[in-house]
């Protein structure tokens, strides 16, 4: 069984807006919520992971931030879905102040996933990586979790002028095609031998 979904946040869960910060912007991408559930029917912990340089940019603040994120957890709570862990890395090397600095945390970095793996103690090479961007893929791959680049947010625009010397282990049109073909990998590695 996988042992965790990492997802982004902003083109994954959400519609892509560029540097979402208020509520009323929020716009559940369709079938996210049901995916979400999915996971957590089968106890499969949902963490998101995502980079927010609007806040190193000074488009908005962590508490802008983190108030979209909750706006965006009650949304999910109202189709019967939940997240089990929120990361975001606030920083970016041309952002201002305390956030204007070179981090771990920004993908293609791995930091938010080793971080959110100690803390609720998840096995990465267990795992999942879910994002619409060529930083999310890296990011899964650098710390052996299987990763899945769904075409919507920046996905599309990404996938067509790839370049990349590495390639994602799947990619789907959108979460809800994503966690199709998980489950569908999954049930194909525990068939039990000779059925």
């Amino acid at each position: 069984m996988m042992d965790a979904i990492f997802l982004d946040r902003d083109g994954v869960l959400n519609e892509e807006i560029g540097y979402a910060s208020d509520p009323k912007d929020l716009r559940l991408i369709t079938g996210a919520p049901a995916a979400i559930r999915v996971f957590n029917e089968r106890s499969i912990p949902v963490v998101v992971v995502s980079n927010q340089s609007g806040i190193a940019r000074g488009y908005h603040t962590e508490t802008d931030t983190k108030r979209f994120n909750a706006a965006l957890s009650k949304a999910l709570q109202k189709e019967g879905a939940y997240v089990d862990g929120w990361y975001y890395c606030p920083h970016h090397p041309d952002g201002k102040g305390e956030y204007a600095k070179v981090c771990d945390c920004r993908k293609p970095m791995p930091g938010l996933l080793r971080r959110a793996a100690d803390e609720m103690s998840l096995d990465l090479s267990r795992s999942v990586v879910i994002g619409d961007k060529a930083s999310d893929i890296a990011a899964g791959i650098a710390v052996g979790c299987q990763t899945v680049l769904v075409l919507t947010g920046h996905g599309a625009n990404e996938w067509a002028v790839w370049r990349e010397d590495f390639q994602p282990s799947h990619v789907a049109p959108d979460l809800a095609r994503a966690t199709e073909w998980l489950l569908a990998k999954w049930r194909r590695i525990c068939r039990p031998i000779g059925s």
